[in-house]
């Protein structure tokens, strides 16, 4: 359960950075710049948190809640019209979320242990 664990914490750093660095190709304005810098970075620096404490299960609520804020930023920070730095924050907040959710101790003790309807139940 660890190694996946870790793999999730990676794809989380993986992801946050991507977002910060976006801007660098995107056509953006100053608040999605910033929203894209700033939750990137949260992103990033929740999965390097976790990949340094394992036991630090606030990581993975955090992370799945700047997943939720990088989602919604588009449109809470009226940049939904400048396709990529939406289409940016769209994808990586909604994997965000997944990769937070798939980590969390119950979800992830479900999926790998066949527990009472987890994935694999079957």
């Amino acid at each position: 359960m660890k190694s996946w664990n870790r793999m999730q914490d990676a794809v989380a750093v993986v992801l946050g950075v991507f977002a910060a660095l976006s801007p660098m190709w995107l056509d953006t304005t100053d608040r999605a710049m910033w929203s894209l810098v700033v939750l990137g970075v949260l992103v990033a620096l929740s999965g390097l948190a976790h990949m340094a404490r394992p036991d630090m299960t606030m990581a993975d609520y955090a992370m799945g809640v700047f997943g939720v804020l990088m989602f919604i930023s588009p449109w809470v920070m009226n940049f939904d019209a400048l396709r990529g730095a939406s289409w940016t924050a769209w994808v990586v907040g909604v994997l965000t979320v997944v990769v937070a959710v798939s980590a969390m101790p119950v979800m992830s003790a479900r999926m790998h242990h066949g527990g009472h309807g987890g994935v694999a139940a079957h």
